[in-house]
């Protein structure tokens, strides 16, 4: 099955054109290496009406299987991406937020603090992922061994999950 995904990086600078997306870069390498078809990427400033704008045009309209998000993860005022996909999703996935934490946090502290949340907005997977290219690299390990089940669930595979 063909997965059709989408990147948004969330940065203020990087919409400005002050930073370099690396960290979107990232998460399209990753997607490449998957067979994961990237259609789609965007930078927008931290606003939460863009975000849950942006969210609802490639989940709704552009119909998009995969969402990955990169920044605004945190606890900083600023970082607003996990409550705009609140939002917009219709059920969160916890679990992949928790390994997400979980793998990350055998590497480094600061992940107790990330904020960032998955769930499914009809028959499309949102995660929110970390704004640095580390953070990228180690949270996208932790989902990646269920990313391609968990899309083919949402989009109505009726096949058994486990194995007898």
């Amino acid at each position: 099955m063909t997965i059709n995904a989408g990147v948004i990086t969330i940065s203020d600078k990087g919409s400005r054109g002050e930073r370099e997306d690396k960290s979107g870069l990232e998460i399209v390498n990753t997607l490449k290496s998957m067979d994961i078809q990237v259609s789609h990427t965007l930078i927008i400033p931290d606003e939460i009406e863009l975000i849950c704008q942006a969210l609802l045009e490639y989940a709704d309209t552009k119909q998009l299987d995969l969402i990955l998000t990169t920044g605004g993860t945190g606890v900083s005022p600023r970082d607003v991406t996990p409550d705009a996909t609140l939002q917009v999703i219709d059920k969160q996935v916890p679990g992949m937020a928790e390994a997400m934490r979980r793998g990350s946090a055998l590497l480094t502290p600061h992940a107790m603090i990330s904020r960032a949340v998955a769930g499914i907005r009809g028959r499309t997977l949102i995660i929110n992922l970390p704004g640095s290219p580390r953070g990228v690299r180690e949270n996208l390990a932790a989902v990646m061994p269920a990313l391609r089940h968990a899309v083919e669930k949402i989009k109505g595979d009726e096949s058994d999950c486990g194995s007898g």
